[in-house]
């Protein structure tokens, strides 16, 4: 790959070089062109995102490689096609690489890479920036933003990342006294016993969601234990103990939680809609940084991706639906998961986690 606001820093990792990268990938997968994070957060913009920008890149042959990286924009072209669109602040600066890389596979020894004609263009930007490409999808992963793309296409934020409105306590008219706090831009459910709603109690919002896209960003503490759930009835469990009822995609160290080795099959692990369906094993999780859930209900079609992969999907409302849910813990409530629509719960599972840029696309019936 290519690497650019890149940073090699004593005091991070023995000075490894991490930053961001412009993906060369002449694999079946056909990622050339896509950003990874090295050595930090893994891929920011896979392209499965970008179909066309996949075909670009021609294996064997001389490429052109285009990386116009100006502010917090960051977008990438192989042979003239547009592949990322990203919005991202984490590095404004650094170094420029090309990179090694090690093999992995003994039959890959002796493949090379080759480069030519490497330019580079710092001022007098906004007159050769590429006009912006609207079939190419924007991701933002500026916390607790909605730029100007995404408002137009109908994103709102969920929780603004400074106050508590729009969101109470699962079983009470305002939010929690207790066991929540919101810092600079960063809503944190504190460590308690590590029960189910034991402590300050699970959030939810103040109105219900039916047909919805949802984002959130969140990052695990060690053994750590949360969800988010939909097709919330605060109305169900009320007076009982635990979490408040509904399909919930689950948030959980699978290294260290007991939990990831209970329920059928991996169906407890991180990202699985929880007791119900598993996610893989191979999921993209970043250890240690923020991960991107996000929830796509469209009537009775519903999906759980994880930083830009799908890694769940299923149909309500079916025979087949109705018969994994009489093979977990929810089987005696009656008509699980069939709602039409619900609240949006974050988990107190008496672990710290800590949640941002928590937005949601609603999505015609």
């Amino acid at each position: 790959g290519v690497q650019f606001r890149s940073l090699s820093l004593p005091e991070y990792r023995d000075g490894r070089v991490h930053g961001y990268q412009f993906e060369i990938d002449p694999s079946d997968r056909a990622w050339t062109g896509g950003i990874y994070d090295e050595a930090r957060r893994g891929w920011i913009y896979p392209l499965n995102y970008n179909p066309e920008g996949q075909q670009a890149f021609k294996n064997e042959e001389w490429n052109s490689a285009r990386i116009e990286a100006i502010g917090n924009s960051i977008r990438t072209w192989v042979n003239g096609v547009q592949c990322t669109e990203l919005l991202d602040d984490a590095t404004p600066s650094g170094f420029i690489a090309l990179q090694v890389h090690s093999i992995g596979r003994e039959e890959l020894a002796g493949k090379t890479v080759s480069w030519r004609n490497i330019r580079i263009l710092t001022e007098d930007l906004d007159n050769y920036r590429t006009p912006e490409n609207p079939d190419v999808k924007q991701l933002n992963a500026i916390a607790n933003t909605i730029s100007e793309r995404e408002a137009a296409e109908g994103w709102k934020l969920l929780w603004d990342g400074k106050t508590t409105e729009g969101w109470r306590g699962a079983r009470l008219d305002g939010f929690p006294e207790k066991g929540w706090s919101i810092n600079e831009g960063i809503l944190k459910v504190h460590k308690s016993d590590g029960g189910e709603s034991t402590n300050g109690g699970d959030i939810v919002t103040t109105r219900p969601y039916k047909n919805f896209m949802l984002k959130v960003d969140f990052r695990i503490t060690e053994g750590a234990n949360s969800g988010i759930k939909y097709f919330v009835d605060t109305d169900l469990n009320k007076d009982g103990q635990g979490s408040a009822i509904g399909c919930e995609f689950q948030i959980l160290d699978d290294r260290r939680h007991p939990d990831a080795k209970m329920g059928r099959d991996g169906n407890r692990t991180l990202g699985s809609l929880y007791d119900l369906i598993p996610a893989p094993e191979d999921k993209p999780f970043r250890n240690g940084f923020f991960n991107t859930a996000m929830v796509v209900v469209q009537g009775n079609h519903v999906e759980h991706w994880l930083n830009g992969v799908k890694i769940v999907e299923y149909e309500r409302n079916t025979d087949e639906w109705n018969e994994i849910v009489q093979e977990s813990k929810y089987k005696d409530w009656p008509n699980f998961g069939n709602a039409e629509e619900g609240l949006i719960l974050l988990q107190d599972h008496g672990d710290e986690v800590w949640f941002q840029n928590i937005k949601i696309k609603e999505l015609p019936n």
